[in-house]
């Protein structure tokens, strides 16, 4: 049986409207999904390409 990922939120998280995302060590590759819709799917990137997308995203906000 796999055992399911355990989803985190940054500790920055917690705006005034709760936009956040969470992420889970899926292996090899980093999932990341809506807090407000942990059921609605995630998104799957690779290790290494998680790193340059934190930096674009947080560079453009």
């Amino acid at each position: 049986m796999i055992a399911a990922p355990t989803w985190r939120k940054s500790s920055h998280s917690g705006g005034v409207e709760n936009e956040c995302v969470e992420n889970a060590d899926l292996n090899d590759h980093i999932g990341i999904r809506d807090s407000k819709n942990p059921t609605g799917g995630h998104l799957t990137v690779t290790r290494q390409d998680f790193a340059p997308l934190l930096n674009y995203l947080t560079s453009v906000r």
